[in-house]
């Protein structure tokens, strides 16, 4: 088959696309056939500048020779690789970098495929972990109002985006919610970590007042939720909840599937707010996008109060198939040693105001409401169309990839800016000035 005929599908209907309107899609094709460096290419040659990074993931940009090339000798050399009772190199080597990457004694990895089950395993191992400690009346879980943490039945549960959860029931009975830290009327056009929301975190002191802790298991939450539409935490707010699961004895779970690796100017945001969780989920960075891989890096304590029993017995019942996939930590290894020799976490971290500055000049453009931004992630809030909720936040995602050469995120009526950590104050300005041009074409 030629590359060209690859890249052409002659049938769009067997294909059921995720979180995607599949009709509106499918009578104008939105197609990508390559990618490089800050850009994606049409079928039919045209250079979009990624203002999504894929899909939050491609930190390190596209099509990165070092990182396909170790993705193409892994494939010769050990294709799969049994991940129960059996291992690889690089399994190993990748665990014990992450590890050294992640603050405190985060000292053990447990690796998945995705951010969906990286937390479903997250919120096993909370429960577990009390079950092996003795405490096993602690099983409910906390999450937060407004909350993505994937899409498993775990995630669903904690989560807290109502059109994740309305088609599939309660899932797991045993949770609750703590209040979003987001509200307009008080934190309209912050920039960064917004002063107002702090004491949003003593809430948890009401849901354990009202279940017990002794009932409660763990507590998460991201430190910047991005699929809502890029909500950071409060000043004070991580901290504040660190405290209170220190004194009821609750796990604290930070899902960094969308902050780790440089999104907010760190390996992993628990640095950039110094407090060190429990847990921490990952995945999506962790090989810039280019193979699936998540995971979990879990306190020495948790992980050592599961190392009990009989040697030969396993000590935690879970697991996948492509747990730790050979190509998967090939990939990964490659990423990291691209994301220290190019030093891209700094990068992010030395263009946060520049970005700042530029995403915040759109304000007063026809339907913004609100601008958020925390590291080198910022949404636009538009009013939505009267009756027709996400009708403008769709006419933006057209509008952009036809006509201003642009790939951007849009969740709802919020404009989403979140592109490659390899940026530079042009892509910023190319990307900002397509996103008003979109703005002013869509009033």
């Amino acid at each position: 088959m030629s590359t060209q005929s690859t890249r052409a599908p002659n049938d769009l209907e067997a294909y059921w696309m995720p979180f995607t309107a599949n009709r509106a899609f499918k009578s104008g094709p939105r197609m990508v056939g390559s990618a490089s460096g800050m850009h994606y290419f049409t079928p039919d040659g045209r250079k979009l500048i990624d203002a999504a990074s894929g899909l939050w993931c491609a930190n390190a940009g596209h099509g990165r020779e070092s990182i396909v090339r170790a993705i193409q000798e892994q494939a010769a050399d050990l294709d799969f690789a049994p991940p129960f009772q059996f291992g690889h190199p690089k399994a190993f080597q990748l665990a014990s970098r992450l590890a050294a990457l992640a603050p405190g004694d985060l000292d053990h990895v447990f690796f998945t495929n995705s951010g969906s089950e990286a937390v479903d395993t997250a919120l096993k191992l909370a429960i577990g972990y009390h079950n092996v400690a003795g405490n096993g009346a602690r099983q409910r879980l906390i999450g937060r109002v407004r909350g993505y943490h994937g899409v498993g039945f775990g995630g669903i549960a904690v989560g807290g985006m109502s059109p994740n959860r309305k088609f599939y029931g309660s899932s797991l009975p045993a949770t609750d919610h703590l209040p979003a830290t987001y509200n307009r009327a008080q934190q309209a056009f912050s920039r960064g970590e917004p002063e107002w929301g702090g004491h949003l975190a003593d809430e948890l002191e009401n849901i354990v007042a009202l279940h017990d802790a002794s009932t409660i298991a763990a507590v998460i939450v991201e430190p910047m939720a991005g699929s809502t539409g890029v909500l950071p935490a409060p000043k004070g707010y991580l901290k504040r909840l660190r405290e209170i699961c220190d004194r009821h004895g609750l796990l604290l779970i930070f899902d960094e599937v969308i902050t780790g690796f440089g999104r907010l100017g760190f390996a992993f945001a628990a640095e950039r707010y110094d407090v060190v969780p429990d847990m921490i989920c990952f995945a999506k960075g962790v090989t810039s996008g280019s193979v699936p891989m998540g995971g979990v890096l879990i306190r020495k304590h948790i992980h050592d109060a599961f190392m009990k029993g009989p040697e030969h017995a396993v000590e935690f019942f879970h697991g996948y198939t492509y747990s730790a996939h050979p190509l998967a930590c090939a990939a990964a290894l490659a990423t990291l040693d691209l994301y220290e020799s190019e030093q891209v976490f700094e990068n992010a971290r030395s263009l946060e105001e520049t970005f700042a500055d530029a995403v915040h000049s759109l304000k007063g453009l026809p339907n913004v409401v609100d601008i958020r931004n925390v590291g080198i992630a910022a949404a636009i809030d538009l009013a939505p169309i009267d009756g027709k909720p996400g009708k403008r936040g769709y006419a933006a995602t057209e509008e952009t990839f036809h006509r201003q050469d642009m790939l951007m995120r849009v969740a709802g009526d919020t404009l989403v800016l979140a592109p490659p950590l390899i940026l530079d104050a042009n892509h910023i300005g190319e990307m900002v000035d397509k996103t008003s041009r979109t703005i002013r074409a869509l009033a």
